[in-house]
């Protein structure tokens, strides 16, 4: 398998830094000291079990929630101190991925894809909205989709939808949630194939989401293993997973399916 590494080339400097992120509701310690670096045109596989603060981590970076302490820069903003106008001029450079693809279901998909550009574009030409609906369809490779409603489509299709709407802000920053949950095997490497190919055709920097170990070692070029609140291992997948510590070995033998 080639080192996907060696044929792609990052920034040196983080595009998302995090240091000392904490994070509780109520008596429940959700993130207890989280620090993570993300470089322009890198993706990092956040994995870790159901309520283990994968999804409270992102919407973090999001300016969603709060944190208790800790600072979290990116594209070189401090999000927490961000306020309502600032924040939402930095959403427009982050791209969101949502684990139901968050289509409107009585619009097309031209209409769906058209929505952020008409909303956020400043007055965009209707033939540069044109084409760029079509170029995100062609990314995506659902081009005879374009008048179909989210209802006609499988969940794969779906799930290609919401991504390429994400990508029609051409942002610098990919956050997907949970991007394979819900899809057939065959399906899910679809997906983890065209966020490969996210990464190279847009140098997006990306963070995914996930406790599926297969879409972890397709997508990444990192790896970070959340659990009790910390990063317990950050690395490669072959250096996580050779970490001879038991929860680590006991999350590799009970999820992952071997290629």
């Amino acid at each position: 398998m080639t080192n996907r590494s060696d044929i792609h080339h990052f920034s040196t400097e983080p595009v998302i830094e995090i240091k000392g992120l904490e994070k509780s509701f109520g008596s429940n310690k959700v993130l207890r000291g989280v620090d993570l670096q993300v470089r322009q045109g890198e993706n990092v596989a956040v994995l870790g079990r159901s309520g283990s603060g994968k999804s409270v981590l992102i919407k973090i970076i999001a300016g969603l929630l709060k944190p208790d302490s800790g600072s979290v820069m990116v594209l070189n903003h401090n999000v927490p101190e961000l306020d309502y106008k600032a924040l939402e001029k930095l959403r427009l450079r982050i791209g969101f991925s949502f684990q139901n693809s968050a289509l409107y279901d009585s619009m097309t998909v031209r209409e769906n894809l058209e929505f952020p550009l008409l909303r956020n574009g400043g007055g965009v030409k209707h033939a540069d909205v044109d084409v760029a609906v079509e170029d995100v369809l062609d990314a995506v490779g659902l081009s005879q989709t374009i008048n179909q409603l989210p209802s006609e489509l499988s969940g794969g299709q779906r799930k290609r939808i919401g991504i390429a709407r994400t990508l029609i802000m051409q942002p610098e920053i990919m956050l997907y949630d949970e991007p394979t949950a819900g899809l057939d095997p065959i399906t899910s490497i679809e997906i983890n194939n065209l966020i490969k190919e996210v990464q190279q055709k847009y140098n997006t920097a990306s963070i995914i989401i996930t406790h599926d170990l297969t879409c972890a070692k397709s997508t990444s070029d990192r790896i970070a293993i959340l659990l009790d609140g910390i990063f317990l291992k950050t690395g490669s997948f072959q250096e996580v997973f050779t970490d001879p510590d038991q929860r680590i070995k006991s999350f590799y033998d009970y999820n992952f399916i071997e290629e």
